[in-house]
């Protein structure tokens, strides 16, 4: 029973993709080409760095009227985890450049300016 269902599903599905009269049931409503240009999506932000860092620094100003010498200790921690922060970011990104994968969309774009989409044929 249930491979003929399977069968008349098939068959329902090449009944549409052939048409009637040879003509396509499913019609595209624009050109099927590639364009020039990629939708310029943002990625995805990662997680906020140092957040308890810069919380600890701010409460130490709050106690102490924003004297900076007397929070000399919290702003050192806080500026030594940005730094390790922006290392590390910087060490992602250089992975991703090694890598494949997905491009990001300006470079993809530039890449099909540079090679655009052959309009007319030979």
């Amino acid at each position: 029973m249930a491979v003929q269902r399977g069968v008349a599903f098939q068959e329902k599905v090449r009944r549409q993709l052939s048409g009637h009269n040879g003509k396509p049931v499913l019609k595209p409503n624009k050109a099927l080409a590639l364009r020039d240009a990629v939708a310029n999506r943002k990625l995805k932000k990662g997680e906020a760095t140092c957040v308890t860092q810069m919380s600890v620094l701010m409460a130490c100003w709050k106690q102490n009227n924003f004297v900076d010498n007397l929070c000399s200790n919290e702003i050192n921690t806080f500026y030594i985890c940005v730094a390790k922060a922006q290392a590390a970011m910087k060490n992602k990104s250089e992975q991703r450049n090694i890598q494949s994968g997905p491009l990001p969309p300006k470079q993809a774009t530039g890449l099909l300016k540079r090679y655009p989409n052959l309009c007319s044929e030979i």
